[in-house]
């Protein structure tokens, strides 16, 4: 059975000192110095077996004890030589000093309850010795990167590792395990059929992407990028699916330079209108990732028109709530704040 290593960012062989991103089937160009506390944690070695303590093990098969020492060797009494009867006279002076030995431990244990007596006779209290046993302190493990909140958990904002980004999630908004564009996605709860009745909708999605061309200028990535923003969201989905009947015509409401996560970016916002439905808005932003090589970074915003729950102030809000991935505010929630 084979396991699919998950995305992430992982040591590169071939540059020391840098991790390249896996994209779960495949290395990509994206590259970054190792971030603080990202060390892969190695496991320990395994312990060596050694004998078991008083096992077989412990002792060589041809141990034996030390030289004097075991149980005496007597003279069975067929072998006792004619000078062997002196024994009896040492074992009545053996015994004279046994009994000497028994009597004056005898006389040491009176003493001692004599002694113990006080003044009038009663036996005195014993000394009661209490023992406080130190307090024991089970120590704490230094703080790791692995002891920080994880973005990835808060219901507040969308977070893009690869790219380096997070998104605040509005309220009313969710983010769906899986989607058909395969990106980092959030989107509105509720779905809708789609005016062209060949599948569902929902009313508002924001995406993130890493810019595929060789481009680099924001402005020029996001002029180029709002057309197939305009053209998923409203002409033919990913699917090949005319969910709105087609775009019709488009107008620029806005294109300007603006900071995004402390980068310069540039915001391209087109009306659409469609063949059929009330049609929509579409918004490209694009900027600098601040992770890796820097590779640009692009959030396309769609929201659909005549929704009283999504006008474009919105769209405003959530540009100016990306965050680059590991900033205070990420792990804060962001998004929590924002509604409609």
């Amino acid at each position: 059975m084979s396991y699919a290593t998950p995305p992430g960012w992982y040591p590169d062989t071939g540059a020391p000192g840098l991790e390249r991103w896996w994209d779960g089937t495949a290395w990509t160009a994206h590259t970054r110095p190792p971030a603080a506390g990202s060390a892969p944690h190695q496991p320990p070695a395994p312990a060596q077996p050694g004998p078991a303590e008083g096992g077989p093990g412990a002792f060589g098969p041809a141990a034996s004890a030390p030289a004097g020492f075991g149980p005496p060797s007597l003279p069975l009494p067929h072998q006792r030589g004619p000078h062997d009867g002196a024994g009896s006279g040492n074992r009545t002076k053996i015994l004279a000093v046994t009994l000497s030995g028994v009597l004056v431990l005898g006389a040491a244990v009176t003493g001692a309850i004599l002694l113990g007596r006080d003044e009038g006779g009663t036996p005195a209290a014993p000394a009661t010795t209490t023992s406080t046993s130190a307090p024991v302190t089970t120590p704490t493990p230094p703080a790791t990167a692995s002891d920080e909140p994880d973005p990835d958990e808060n219901p507040a904002v969308l977070v893009d590792q690869l790219n380096g980004v997070t998104v605040p999630v509005p309220q009313g908004w969710e983010k769906p395990k899986s989607s058909s564009s395969d990106v980092p996605t959030i989107r509105t709860v509720q779905s809708y059929d789609c005016p062209g009745g060949s599948s569902f909708c929902y009313h508002g999605t924001v995406t993130t992407h890493t810019a595929r061309s060789a481009e680099t200028d924001p402005k020029a990535l996001a002029e180029a990028d709002i057309v197939t923003a305009a053209d998923l969201a409203y002409e033919e989905d990913s699917l090949g699916r005319r969910n709105h009947g087609g775009t019709t015509a488009h107008k620029v409401l806005k294109a300007e330079r603006l900071s995004v996560a402390g980068r310069a970016g540039y915001l391209v916002r087109w009306q659409v209108t469609t063949g059929k439905g009330p049609g929509g808005y579409v918004q490209s932003v694009a900027f600098p990732s601040s992770v890796g090589s820097g590779t640009p970074v692009i959030v396309r915003l769609a929201f659909d028109a005549d929704v009283a729950e999504l006008p474009l102030s919105l769209m405003d809000t959530i540009t100016r709530g990306i965050r680059p991935l590991g900033d205070s505010a990420t792990s804060g929630g962001v998004g929590a704040s924002i509604s409609p």
